[in-house]
C-alpha cells in the first residue's frame, strides 16, 4: 500500500479530471489521519483527499452526506466529478477524491463573534440534515454505547495490561450509567466540529472540512462536544492539580453556546433532559483515544466523569436551563 504520493501519481490522477496539469503541489501537514493535497492546476487551485484508512463504503458515505450538505448550500468544499462522472477514484485500493479548494484560515484565538458563528453552523447542520440518513452508515463508527464497548474491549486487549484491564472494568461501567432512551433523536453529525477543522475568511465562517469522522449519531452530539462546562484551568495538562472535591465548574460560557444553539435549532425536552449523557458519551468517546494514558484509578477522563457525577444530573440541567 502506499504511503505517499508522487508528481507522477498527481498526474496520473489528474488525467482523469478536466483541470489541466499539474502546476504545484503541497501537502498539508495540520489535522486529518487521511492525506490531503493542494494542488494547483492549469485551471486553478483543488484538494486531493487520499484515505488510507477508510473502505470504500466508508468513503461513500463520506461523499453522500457532502453532496447532499452542499446542495443544501451548507458551506463545505464540494467534490469533482472525474470524466467518467464519478467522485470517488481508487489507487492501489485505496479511494481518492478531489474537492474543490476553498480558500481561508484556521483560528487559533477566535473571537466571540467567529465562536456564535461556529455554534450557529452546528445547529444548522442539524436543520439540514434532518431525518437524512445516507447510504453506507454502517461503515462508520457510530457513537454510541454499543460501539464503545467494543472498541474499549479491543483496546484493553491490545494492551495486554493489568491495568488496561481495570480501566476497561471502568469504562464499562461508565458506559452501563449511561440513559440514552431510544426514542432520543438521532442523525447526522460531524463530531469534530471545532475550529481546527473550520476556514474563516475576512473573519467569517467560510466552510466546514473533514469529514472523516461524521457518523450517525445522537443529534446533540456536536452541541455537547462543542460545549465545557469545566473551568478553564482543569484541562489535560492541569487535572491532577485539582482535588476530588474541588468545585471545576463554569457554566456560563456552557449557558451562552445552548441558548445560542437554540435560536437556530431548539431542543425538544428529550434532548435537555439527557444532554447530560451524551455530554458523558463524548468524554467515554475521548477516552478511547487516550486510552492508553494514566492508571486506571486516576485519570483525566475518569476524573471528569466523576465529578459530572458528584454534580449530577439534576444541577446540570439546572445550571444550563433554568
Amino acid at each position: 500500500m502506499r504511503e505517499s504520493l508522487t508528481k507522477n501519481v498527481y498526474n496520473q490522477i489528474l488525467s482523469e479530471y478536466n483541470l489541466g496539469e499539474l502546476k504545484k503541489s503541497k501537502v498539508f501537514t495540520h489535522g486529518s489521519v487521511q492525506t490531503n493535497v493542494l494542488l494547483q492546476t492549469q485551471k486553478g487551485s483543488v484538494v486531493l483527499r487520499y484515505y488510507k484508512s477508510r473502505s470504500k463504503k466508508s468513503v461513500e458515505f463520506e461523499i453522500n452526506l457532502i453532496k447532499f450538505l452542499v446542495k443544501h448550500e451548507f458551506p463545505c468544499p464540494a467534490p469533482i466529478k472525474n470524466k467518467a462522472g464519478k467522485f470517488i477514484g481508487s489507487l492501489e485500493n485505496r479511494s481518492y477524491v478531489i474537492f474543490e479548494y476553498i480558500d481561508g484560515v484556521h483560528l487559533k484565538k477566535p473571537s466571540e463573534v467567529q465562536k456564535k458563528q461556529l455554534v450557529q453552523k452546528v445547529a444548522e447542520l442539524q436543520n439540514i440534515v434532518g431525518k437524512y440518513c445516507p447510504p453506507n452508515k454502517g461503515s462508520r463508527w457510530n457513537y454510541n454505547v454499543k460501539l464503545c464497548k467494543k472498541l474499549s474491549q479491543s483496546k484493553a486487549k491490545e494492551l495486554g495490561t493489568k491495568n488496561a484491564k481495570e480501566k476497561l472494568k471502568w469504562y464499562q461501567a461508565a458506559l452501563g450509567n449511561l440513559h440514552l432512551p431510544s426514542n432520543l433523536p438521532k442523525g447526522v453529525c460531524h463530531c469534530d466540529f471545532h475550529f481546527a477543522n473550520i476556514l474563516f475568511k475576512n473573519s467569517k465562517f467560510k466552510a466546514l472540512i473533514d469529514f472523516d469522522d461524521a457518523n450517525y449519531t445522537y443529534k446533540i452530539f456536536d452541541l455537547a462536544a462543542i460545549m465545557d462546562p469545566f473551568v478553564s484551568a482543569f484541562n489535560h495538562n492541569t487535572w491532577k492539580k485539582f482535588k476530588k472535591d474541588q468545585n471545576v465548574f463554569n457554566f456560563s460560557e456552557t449557558k451562552k453556546i445552548v441558548a445560542h444553539y437554540q435560536k437556530y435549532r431548539p431542543l425538544n425536552d428529550n434532548e435537555k433532559r439527557h444532554l447530560f449523557d451524551v455530554f458523558k458519551l463524548v468524554i467515554l468517546i475521548y477516552c478511547l483515544w487516550n486510552f492508553f494514558e494514566g492508571e486506571a484509578s486516576d485519570f483525566f477522563e475518569r476524573r471528569k466523569i466523576e465529578y459530572l457525577d458528584s454534580l449530577g444530573k439534576e444541577i446540570f440541567y439546572q445550571e444550563i436551563f433554568m
